[in-house]
């Protein structure tokens, strides 16, 4: 090995390592307060009566709990022993809990997209299905599926492997090929995508709703005259926030796309394409590349107080308002 390679595979090291120490504090803390605030805003009457609104809610607290596992103790590995890549029991229950919370997170937000579609629909049927009701059973089958899906992973994970991108992973090669197709299609790409459609379908919904809307009001101004105050105030009020809570939905979809398609890809790649022989320059920029994108999945599941807040309009953040001044009445 050359001299330049050898600097160039300490380089890569040195700044894998450093990420990993240094940005995994702040999107722990960025993250953690981020939750921990959506969860108690979100949690208030006003909004949990709300379909969208709910499935934001277990949304976030499915956030905390993947950041919480995953971040932990990868957060505490850069300045002391992880015990999770030496301790076989408790590699699995963290594996365990961070990909069961991360596909219950996704598919809620994915969920949530739905609903706003279902509410935008033109025929009364399926506007009637955007109820707290099927929002709860939308939430008990997802968690559900999230735990028949990554049951495997208590069986699959192993502490103290070698040649492997983490030393807490899957023990056999049969057993990456399910974990990372079950991750990248089925909590990743699949949610995503329908999030996308059917986020694109709510768009040209509200855009047809608007049209015959205004054309009907007109109509009716001039037959029946203006509608009471009440009837008009109360109306104007849920379509408000409706329409912010549609706007905050699209926000955070095209964040999430951005912060775990690359993860995805990266885990299709390693999949599906044979294993050559890697030089060390190589594995060492791979695991640059395995970091940076895992880290941002975290991101993502630490973004979302954020999004509400700069995109929600004064519907959110009256929300957070009222609940401080509850807190310091108290």
């Amino acid at each position: 090995m050359s001299s330049s390679d050898a600097s160039a595979i300490a380089a890569w090291n040195n700044t894998s390592a450093a990420v990993n120490r240094y940005f995994s504090i702040f999107i722990f803390l960025f993250g953690t307060i981020g939750n921990i605030l959506n969860i108690l805003v979100l949690s208030q009457r006003a909004l949990r009566t709300n379909s969208c609104s709910l499935f934001f809610l277990i949304s976030s607290i499915a956030n905390l709990a993947a950041i919480l596992s995953g971040l932990t103790t990868r957060m505490l590995s850069g300045w002391t022993l992880d015990l999770t890549n030496t301790i076989n029991w408790l590699c699995k229950l963290r594996a365990f809990v961070l990909f069961f919370s991360r596909n219950i997170a996704s598919w809620l937000i994915m969920l949530a997209a739905i609903d706003r579609w279902l509410l935008s629909c033109r025929n009364v049927h399926r506007r009637q299905m955007s109820t707290l009701k099927n929002a709860y059973r939308g939430i008990i089958i997802t968690i559900i599926f999230s735990i028949i899906l990554y049951t495997p992973v208590l069986f699959c994970y192993e502490a103290n492997l070698i040649n492997s991108p983490l030393k807490c992973y899957s023990k056999t090669i049969s057993c990456r090929l399910f974990n990372d197709f079950s991750y990248a299609c089925l909590t990743i790409l699949f949610p995503m995508i329908t999030m996308l459609l059917f986020g694109l379908m709510t768009i040209g919904n509200i855009n047809v709703v608007k049209n015959r809307v205004h054309v009907s009001s007109i109509i009716e101004l001039k037959t029946t005259g203006n509608p009471s105050i009440l009837e008009r105030t109360t109306q104007t009020s849920k379509k408000k926030l409706d329409n912010r809570l549609s706007f905050m939905l699209f926000i955070q979809i095209i964040l999430l796309s951005l912060c775990t398609f690359p993860q995805a890809i990266q885990k299709m790649y390693s999949t599906l394409i044979p294993n050559e022989v890697e030089t060390p320059l190589r594995i060492a920029i791979e695991n640059f590349i395995f970091n940076l994108f895992l880290l941002m999945t975290y991101f993502a599941h630490g973004m979302p107080f954020y999004i509400y807040t700069l995109s929600g309009g004064t519907v959110f953040r009256n929300a957070l308002k009222q609940y401080v001044e509850k807190i310091y009445k108290f």
